[in-house]
């Protein structure tokens, strides 16, 4: 049977997406049941409709990067109403707390454009290029309540060249993340994830 996916997004929806057109593959494990942003005006809103996903504004109850709590819950029902084993914040510009940790335990996974622990928060890309690094990336990790700390699931290095520019890089990274977060999803559709410590380790596949 397969697991039921809810992607939280704030914006374009590209990563979110990638996860749909991969879902709509017979051999995909996992099927997007929900999609929810706290931007009403996020394209992804639209882009997932118009790809057959029910998606839905839920308002964040405050300004900043924390939802409010009672937001959070009604996320969180949201989220379980519609089945969902693993929750993806693909463009999520919120700070995830206890009441959606606590009903997804070891089941919210996150993309950051750079090379964790490398550059978290807000504009790695111009982080990375301001710091002078050759080679950035991007990260699938799993969410704590620690910004961009969460243990590592996959990772994808993008060489950084002379002339990079923030948008530039960005986009050269943004081709990476496609690709890990369809995986990582994947693997824990399959559960082929286990965690020990801060580490994360792939499980060979049944059969």
């Amino acid at each position: 049977m397969k697991k039921k996916i809810g992607i939280l997004v704030s914006g374009r929806g590209s990563n979110m997406l990638a996860i749909i057109k991969a879902s709509k593959e017979s051999t995909f494990p996992g099927e997007v049941a929900i999609v929810i942003s706290d931007n009403p005006d996020a394209p992804a809103l639209k882009k997932a409709q118009d790809n057959g996903v029910k998606a839905i504004y839920i308002d964040p109850g405050r300004k900043g990067a924390y939802l409010s709590t009672q937001a959070e819950t009604q996320y969180a029902e949201v989220l379980k109403k519609h089945g969902v084993d693993i929750v993806v914040l693909a463009g999520f510009m919120r700070i995830i707390r206890k009441p959606l940790l606590s009903a997804f335990p070891n089941s919210i996974i996150n993309i950051h454009p750079s090379l964790l622990p490398a550059f978290p928060g807000l504009n790695a890309q111009k982080q990375a290029l301001d710091y002078g690094v050759k080679v950035a990336g991007c990260t699938v990790h799993f969410v704590n309540e620690d910004v961009d700390a969460g243990p590592i699931i996959i990772q994808s290095c993008v060489p950084v060249l002379q002339d990079d520019t923030p948008e530039t890089l960005s986009q050269r990274i943004l081709k990476e993340e496609h690709k890990i977060l369809v995986e990582a999803v994947k693997l824990l559709c399959e559960e082929r994830i286990k965690i020990e410590g801060r580490r994360v380790l792939i499980l060979p596949q049944q059969g």
